[in-house]
């Protein structure tokens, strides 16, 4: 129990709050209205296994970066706590899970498999040469939703990628703050990041604007998904309502995370970046899957 709970730490298996409902989300939109219980639970273990081995890529791809950092020399592998082969199992064991799950859920979801895996293992090296690292992390983490609707609809749609834009441009924003912290020792060691490249000030009104696009975003999809038909609020159905409630929370809590942040005041950024994202994407799933159980 002691070694799970290890490679629990390792992979911060708390942060598939960030992932797994708009790997539902993606479902619930692929099959307009409840994906099958069977989907679920495929779903569910594909991305067990993804954001595992995406987690453990990353950790081991970035131990060296890791141990010259004040913040991150107390990790796992920096630390020896976990030797590099047995990161190399946890991989290859989590990656044989994601494709055990697509095999049962959708020929297409095999077949873009190693592309998934693809954008994933290379997102860890971009820091090394591009401060668009955050949107390429973005990228990796949109495929959830992407690779749900895939796994249920069996093809793909414009909305699958209004979602991948969505996803994308969300986590492009609050890793812009999350890495932040960081900013000086990127700096002195040729770290790429928007922090490093632009300052603390400029990368900040970067993630709201990041983050507006969200906003304009999630309003669109509204629009095209047909939860949300015309501009008058009066012929909404119960759908667009809950649609809308959903798109107003999720403003508002961007909103509210950019709000108690500032280049003067980092101090609660934590709650900026953890706390506040896991609501986004808790509440962006509940309000849209609604809508579309009730459309």
């Amino acid at each position: 129990m002691t070694k799970v709970k290890t490679f629990a730490e390792l992979v911060r298996f708390e942060h598939n709050i960030f992932n797994l409902p708009f790997a539902y989300l993606g479902a619930f939109v692929a099959a307009r209205g409840w994906p099958s219980w069977g989907q679920v639970a495929w779903i569910t273990l594909a991305m067990i296994g993804a954001r595992t081995a995406a987690m453990a890529m990353n950790r081991l791809f970035d131990a060296d970066i890791d141990a010259a950092n004040p913040r991150t020399k107390g990790r796992h592998i920096p630390a020896g706590l976990v030797a590099k082969r047995d990161v190399w199992a946890l991989i290859a064991i989590s990656l044989a899970l994601l494709l055990t799950a697509a095999i049962n859920l959708d020929p297409l979801a095999v077949k873009l498999f190693p592309l998934a895996v693809l954008t994933v293992g290379i997102y860890s090296f971009t820091k090394r040469f591009t401060w668009l690292c955050h949107f390429w992390l973005g990228l990796s983490v949109a495929w959830a939703p992407f690779g749900a609707y895939v796994a249920v609809a069996g093809t793909v749609s414009v909305a699958a990628f209004l979602l991948v834009a969505i996803i994308t441009l969300w986590n492009f924003g609050f890793d812009i703050i999350y890495a932040t912290q960081d900013m000086q020792h990127d700096i002195v060691h040729g770290i790429h990041s928007v922090p490093a490249r632009f300052g603390l000030a400029r990368s900040l009104r970067l993630s709201k604007v990041v983050h507006l696009g969200v906003v304009a975003l999630t309003l669109l999809f509204g629009f095209y998904a047909g939860l949300v038909t015309g501009l008058n609020p009066l012929g909404w159905s119960a759908a667009g309502w809950a649609y809308m409630a959903g798109w107003a929370l999720v403003a508002g809590l961007l909103h509210y995370e950019h709000s108690i942040i500032s280049p003067n005041d980092m101090t609660r950024l934590n709650a900026a970046f953890f706390n506040i994202n896991g609501y986004v994407s808790i509440a962006y799933f509940l309000f849209t899957a609604t809508a579309f159980v009730l459309n």
